[in-house]
């Protein structure tokens, strides 16, 4: 596997289980509030430390993948657009009593748009290998939990939910993707791939080469026919 590839992954891997984390200690510290309480504000501190946490893989995913992955420039984009859609949406939901006028957090229309908007960017990560079954199969069933976090809402549970149901299902895309490669389940054509690139090229002119060889073998035949005839 692409070393940069390789830490570009783990990185996506790592944030998305990083907001994993984030949305049970932010669970944990809406259940047990108590302004007077230290360990609350302990918790809220780790609280935001794992989000800031979280969003620096995400970049730092990002900036890998745009560094290393040969074409794909639809990918790269949406997944940016995507990391900044999610820092909007954490925003707004951590801040929600100020934005309250135009950001409802128990909307369930804003549930579906979250949820919509996540599944078609989980979707385009088919094109790192498109074509490989099983590769489809693990993205189908990502799609498949995305969707269902906007029932969260159903349950009287805010936007907060859609985004832990996110967080869970492209840690196990990346997941999913990290282990395919290191199994040679998929192949995913990097920059400077040097290995891939030479056995194209051996492969090229071997052919040429051939063809070459061939064209002179039969200019020589036909050279030694023709001198028996004249004798």
């Amino acid at each position: 596997m692409h070393k940069k590839l390789s830490l570009g992954l783990y990185a996506a891997f790592a944030g998305n289980l990083m907001f994993v984390l984030f949305a049970v200690l932010a669970y944990w510290y809406y259940k047990i509030y108590d302004p007077s309480s230290g360990f609350v504000k302990f918790l809220e501190k780790a609280t935001y430390t794992t989000l800031f946490l979280g969003f620096i893989s995400l970049v730092a995913s990002e900036v890998l993948f745009c560094m290393t992955l040969r074409m794909r420039r639809l990918l790269k984009s949406v997944y940016g657009l995507y990391i900044v859609m999610e820092a909007v949406m954490m925003y707004l939901e951590l801040n929600s009593a100020r934005y309250r006028r135009f950001y409802e957090p128990y909307s369930f229309k804003l549930a579906v748009i979250h949820s919509l908007l996540s599944a078609v960017v989980c979707f385009i990560f088919v094109y790192l290998d498109p074509y490989k079954v099983n590769f489809e199969v693990v993205i189908i069933v990502c799609i498949g939990l995305i969707m269902g976090g906007m029932f969260g809402n159903l349950m009287g549970i805010r936007i907060y939910f859609s985004i832990l149901v996110n967080a869970i299902a492209y840690s196990l895309m990346f997941g999913a993707i990290i282990y395919m490669l290191k199994k040679e389940i998929i192949e995913i054509d990097c920059y400077g791939d040097s290995a891939r690139v030479a056995e194209y090229k051996s492969v090229f002119f071997e052919e040429e080469v051939d063809d070459d060889e061939a064209e002179d073998e039969s200019e020589s035949t036909e050279d030694t026919d023709n001198k028996t005839e004249q004798k």
